[in-house]
């Protein structure tokens, strides 16, 4: 027996997609959302069906919106290039030439008729001149999404922790299972964010946005899925913020030659971040990702002539901040090296602390939805996603091999520390401490984004940031959020363990096993339609013929290789995220009990 969510006949014709506004005149609910599109994006009332019906629409109109705008661009020549870097965006390029056609044709009326009997008219609108209508609400919608493929491959390319711990995972586990576990978690990584691209394509519209990680929870799964996300996903941003504070802390300190105050470090670093923490859009974030790639290869140059130029290592920063406490010649392992060789812990303890370092080189899966979110073209992302993969997978494993190969166990997590002559040293951490400025601007803007529409703009009814109002609230929280993160830095002063422990509970969770079974819930309710069943514009009305477990079981069977895959992804992120966690609380035990480092929390003396 048919069951609907509205009483209705089922449409004809359910695979032909009329334009968008075709299929607005007759939709029972014309209601024009926020300027987020919140009322619309969080209404219970709609199915997995409507939604995938207007991605379809949506995704046909941004194809031909692609065809319009290469034709008008033209062939790519580095001035545009390096143009579109400082852009707003194709959007508001559109708007400004419309802007700039209309007052030509103003100028234009008002030749004609001096005695103002012809041409162009100021009326008073009328009541329906004051509606926005889907066409116009769906312009404004479009504006906020500017980012190319281009700036996507640098944003994801911009997580510097990932190559400063590449030769802490090598003198971790050694070069065998370090080389293998780059390319096994960077295929798993770019796996997810496969995941994360297919399931917003098939659901995101500009009438049902998607603009962050928990939305996609919230159309598969429900409110409550949704809501511990969204959590997950603040708790990550807001810490890995703080991992970035303490690290440049600690390297402002070290430029310092130690001098000034550790906690003035970090307090200098967090008012950087409120600074440039005011930039909101990601398009203008897009030359500062691009600069930042860039400079991390250099930094890559410089630590390998280092190293390979064999001018010493500065022994003091690895045995005064790990279990090693002697100074021996480099050994270098091709296997799981001894006890006696590990930095963090001892046993599988002290190997798996490498392994949670190493998910900070993939873990940017937590962002994609919000870098989809704003994308011209979304259908693009998967050369953003498979550039940034492979570049981030050669570039570690290579950086990694080649300083384990001269720093063997002194390859410490801050590698930076541990680099001779001073001076090249002290280049390599101005290098470093700008790209983390940029790294921490990313994290804080997509973090405070989520902060904002899912608690202060949904609980609160606080207004859009793209309004003045939300504009002067944004400036106004933003600092906020930085002194909380500079409070977790300041009290857990540990950079690998504290790292490990953010890289194992929660980067790992969101690369990993969230993306697996979100996969398979979407799969199993897309593939149970039956014949007859689906969206009708429309009446409105949803139509399916049963539901409950048998109708999930038939979804379910219908993919049934790729399901029972993702299960067993999902089954193997939640065992790694908690051997993860083990291996971070021992370490910090080890590293903080008898014998092990002493730290302060907000005091002068540079923590290590």
């Amino acid at each position: 027996m048919a069951s609907e969510i509205e009483p209705a006949e089922v449409p004809p014709n359910m695979g032909v997609l009329p334009s968008y506004t075709e299929a607005n005149e007759n939709h029972p609910r014309r209601m024009v959302p926020r300027a987020d599109g919140a009322l619309a994006r969080l209404d219970p009332s709609v199915t997995l069906e409507e939604y995938m019906y207007w991605a379809g629409i949506e995704r046909e109109l941004e194809e031909e919106e692609n065809r319009q705008y290469v034709e008008e661009r033209g062939p790519l020549t580095v001035g545009k290039v390096v143009k579109a870097r400082f852009s707003k965006g194709v959007h508001h390029e559109n708007e400004k030439k419309r802007q700039r056609e209309t007052e030509v044709l103003q100028v234009s009326g008002n030749e004609k008729s001096p005695e103002g009997k012809e041409g162009i008219v100021a009326a008073t609108p009328s009541d329906s001149s004051l509606a926005v209508s889907d066409e116009e609400w769906r312009t404004a919608a479009r504006a906020l999404r500017t980012a190319s493929w281009g700036t996507v491959f640098y944003l994801i390319t911009t997580d510097v922790l990932g190559w400063a711990n590449a030769p802490f995972v090598f003198a971790s586990v050694g070069y065998g299972p370090a080389v293998a576990l780059f390319i096994i978690f960077g295929l798993f990584a770019g796996f997810s964010g496969w995941i994360l691209w297919k399931v917003f394509l098939e659901l995101d519209s500009t009438r049902y946005p998607l603009i962050n990680f928990g939305d996609t929870y919230y159309r598969v799964f429900g409110p409550w899925a949704r809501h511990l996300v969204n959590i997950g996903q603040s708790l990550q941003l807001l810490m890995s913020v703080s991992v970035l504070i303490l690290g440049n802390g600690q390297t402002l300190s070290q430029l310092a030659n130690n001098k000034l105050c550790f906690v003035v470090c970090m307090v200098i670093m967090m008012i950087i971040g409120m600074v440039f923490g005011s930039i909101r859009s990601l398009q203008r974030l897009g030359w500062l990702t691009n600069a930042a790639v860039w400079l991390n290869i250099a930094d890559f140059i410089m630590i390998m002539v280092a190293a390979g130029g064999k001018f010493g290592i500065d022994y003091s920063a690895t045995i005064s901040s790990t279990l090693i406490k002697v100074q021996e010649p480099v050994k270098v392992f091709a296997g799981p090296p001894p006890d006696q060789y590990q930095m963090q812990a001892t046993g599988f303890a002290g190997q798996f602390t490498g392994v949670d370092q190493m998910v900070y080189s993939y873990g940017g899966a937590i962002l994609f939805v919000s870098f989809l979110a704003e994308m011209r073209r979304p259908w693009d992302f998967w050369k953003g996603l498979l550039c940034a993969q492979m570049f981030i997978c050669f570039v570690y494993i290579f950086f990694g091999a080649f300083v384990y190969s001269f720093y063997g166990q002194y390859s410490i997590s801050n590698i930076y520390n541990v680099v001779e002559p001073k001076g090249l040293q002290t280049a390599v951490n101005i290098v470093y401490f700008i790209t983390c400025i940029i790294a921490c601007i990313l994290y804080f803007n997509i973090g405070m984004k989520s902060v904002y529409q899912q608690v202060f703009q949904e609980l609160l009814n606080f207004p859009d940031i793209s309004t003045f109002r939300g504009r002067m609230l944004w400036y106004g929280l933003g600092p906020v959020y930085w002194a909380i993160a500079f409070v977790i830095a300041g009290a857990v002063p540990n950079l690998s363990g504290i790292s490990s422990m953010v890289g194992a509970a929660l980067i790992l969770n969101f690369t990993y096993t969230l993306p697996g079974i979100l996969y398979v819930g979407f799969r199993s309710q897309k593939d149970a339609a039956l014949p007859g069943e689906g969206y009708n514009p429309v009446t409105g009305v949803t139509t399916r013929h049963d539901g409950g477990w048998k109708r999930y079981a038939r979804g379910f069977k219908k993919s049934l290789y790729i399901n029972l895959f993702c299960i067993f992804y999902f089954c193997g992120g939640l065992a790694c995220s908690g051997m993860g966690m083990w291996a971070a609380i021992t370490s910090l035990i080890e590293i903080f009990g008898p014998g092990g480092t002493v730290a302060t929390s907000f005091g002068c003396a540079a923590p290590v």
